[in-house]
Parts: C-alpha cells; structure tokens; sequence
C-alpha cells in the first residue's frame, strides 16, 4: 500500500523544526538560523515495511509561542502533528501541557509526536525530569545536528498513519 499523508511541524521559534526537517529529508544540518515566514512544504516517502510506503508531506509551520494563533489552514487536513520544542530552553517546553490541550481540543483525531530537540546541548535526563513535572510524556529526544532519532521519528509516524488509515 502507497498512501500520501499531511504532517505539521509545530512549537516555537527557534527549536529546530526547520533543522529537523532539512536533516530528515535532505540529510543536511547549517548553524545558519533562517526564520521560516508562513509555512515551508517538503516531502520525502518513507518505506515502513516490503509492501508499505508513506509519502510525508511535511508542513514546517511559522513558530509562535501562542498556539491559539496558528491559522486553521495550516493545520486543517493533517494527519499528524510534531510538536518540537527546543531542549536547551525550557521557556519552549514550559507551557506544553497547555498547548496539548488546545491541540486535543481542536483536533482530537489527530495524533501528537513530541519531540525535543537539541538534545547534543544538555543532560537529557534533566530535561525528562522536567517533562516527568508536567505529565508530559514525550515521544522523542533529538538532535538535527547530530541526527540523533531524527530519521527514527518520522519512520515511527509513518508507520502509526498507516496502523490508523
């Protein structure tokens, strides 16, 4: 089976959403910082078995720190959502049971992957500890740099849509 699926890249600016997405599809990674104005659109089909494949079409969404103001249109038709935030900055991870609330409460079908990232930049078990406070559990810890649980990621999406469709 061949199916095509919606993913958005959420958080807030500067976590690395851009970053993960370049070393995901293109396998590259710049210290560059380049603000993503709107949204970028990328694609990359990832082989989940010998007999199923899942085209990602990957939404890098503008960063904001309010999730009350992404535009409806980025996010309607997805089929699921990243959350990225930045490890190396609880700022981006402190309000994120708030933010997974207003997710689930506008989207409740649509499943979440959070994903920290930066990880090559801090003790991360100081960060679960501080996801462990919130009640968040936490999908991944990553880094675009150095690749760490990138490429495993968005295969573990891919294969979830394809349990889900």
């Amino acid at each position: 089976m061949s199916v095509s699926k919606k993913i958005v890249l959420l958080g807030h600016f500067g976590v690395g959403k851009s970053s993960l997405l370049r070393r995901f599809v293109e396998n590259t990674f710049s210290d560059n910082y380049v603000v993503t104005i709107g949204v970028h659109i990328m694609k990359k089909e990832v082989v989940v078995d010998t007999s199923n494949k899942v085209t990602l079409i990957i939404w890098d969404v503008e960063g904001t720190d309010d999730f009350t103001k992404y535009r409806p249109s980025y996010l309607m038709g997805a089929s699921s959502f990243v959350y990225v935030f930045d490890a190396s900055r609880p700022v981006t991870y402190s309000d994120l049971k708030y933010n997974l609330a207003h997710l689930k409460e506008k989207h409740p079908n649509v499943p979440v992957h959070i994903i920290g990232n930066k990880v090559d930049l801090v003790d991360a078990e100081e960060v679960k500890q501080a996801l462990n406070e919130q009640e968040v559990q936490h999908s991944y810890l990553s880094s675009a740099k150095t690749g760490e649980n990138v490429e495993q990621l968005f295969k573990d999406v891919a294969a979830q849509l394809l349990e889900n469709a």
